[in-house]
């Protein structure tokens, strides 16, 4: 039962190798503040004994939210508003751990200007971003450490740093959304530099023996477009600044992609051993048969559950319930439905 074996991120523990995959649920109250059904959210996954819950997509800025009903962490108030969120899982026993973004050219928020590094609109049903000046792009660096200091405050044991799925560093990473000519563009080392610089930033101010994790899609699945060399290459420049990389793929511009059971897989796989880096496989993950065999292979460090746990947050107990029953680890109240 290799999903319930205790890991290290850094320097912080988790009781097994499980982590819920951040998940926009699109239900604050417009102002960015966490409401009673976050804590219930959240919480009851931590009861279902998930070691690592990853909390939503947050925005960093307004104009960082994908919709106005993102949570946000660029005010004190929003911070206080997640305090009770994270408590609620301690009690569990897990680790609470926050993600933290920057929609970029996705915001779909009419009362909000979309930024980007260039003006390339993600689709024909998207609105036209704003390129960001040098001086907008250091605000946005200093927003992620300010909400990273905030994050740290409300009790967060983690954050990761949100540079997949085709926003705000993603689109800088990538060739395809990325056309400047200055330090932020034109070559695979200036593109790098906003990632790098917001890392750092993060680091900065984040306690030292708190982990910072990355998210990063490893394909953009496009001619031209980030793959997983260079994945490899983003990896190994940043690792110095990463305690463990969160695989997934795709999301920079519409692509055809085959998807099934555990697609996204090998990405990690590859990663781990070309980078020697820790990392967390996730997509389509749905059985203990695909998290045994993943973590038994060598092909990830953590397994990352998404939809599973939105359609049952006792997943894991159910999963392993012969195991987790012998060994008294179903929650008291629980235990007469196990």
């Amino acid at each position: 039962m290799l999903a319930a074996e205790p890991v290290k991120i850094g320097q912080l523990e988790l009781k097994n190798r499980l982590m819920m995959s951040p998940m926009c649920m699109f239900c604050s109250d417009q102002t960015g503040l966490a409401l009673p059904f976050h804590q219930t959210h959240y919480g009851s996954r931590a009861i279902g004994g998930i070691g690592l819950i990853m909390v939503e997509a947050t925005g960093v800025t307004p104009a960082g939210r994908i919709t106005h009903e993102d949570l946000g962490l660029w005010n004190d108030r929003q911070a206080d508003s997640l305090r009770p969120i994270v408590a609620q899982i301690h009690a569990s026993g897990s680790k609470a751990a926050i993600q933290l973004a920057h929609a970029g050219r996705k915001c779909e928020d009419e009362a909000m200007t979309p930024v980007a590094p260039s003006a390339l609109a993600f689709s024909e049903d998207y609105r036209l971003p704003q390129e960001l000046s040098p001086n907008e792009i250091g605000e946005i660096v200093d927003a992620f450490a300010a909400a990273a200091k905030r994050a740290a405050e409300a009790g967060f044991d983690a954050v990761e740093i949100h540079g997949a799925h085709g926003y705000l560093i993603h689109q800088f990473l990538s060739p395809l959304s990325n056309q400047r000519t200055d330090a932020y563009g034109g070559s695979p080392d200036n593109r790098l530099r906003l990632l790098r610089e917001v890392l750092s930033a993060v680091r900065a101010v984040f306690p030292e023996e708190r982990p910072v994790l990355l998210r990063l899609s490893a394909s953009d699945y496009l001619p031209g477009g980030l793959d997983l060399t260079r994945t490899i290459e983003i990896v190994q420049q940043v690792c110095d600044l990463v305690d463990a990389f969160d695989i997934s793929s795709g999301g920079l511009l519409q692509a055809p992609i085959k998807t099934f059971p555990g697609y996204q897989v090998s990405f990690a796989e590859t990663i781990r051993q070309e980078a020697g880096v820790l990392t967390i496989a996730v997509g389509q993950i749905r059985t203990r048969e695909q998290v045994e065999d993943i973590l038994g292979n060598g092909r990830a460090d953590l397994i990352a559950i998404g939809r599973e746990l939105l359609r049952n947050p006792y997943w894991y107990l159910q999963q392993y319930q012969k195991e987790l029953s012998a060994a008294g680890q179903i929650p008291q109240p629980y235990t007469g439905g196990f």
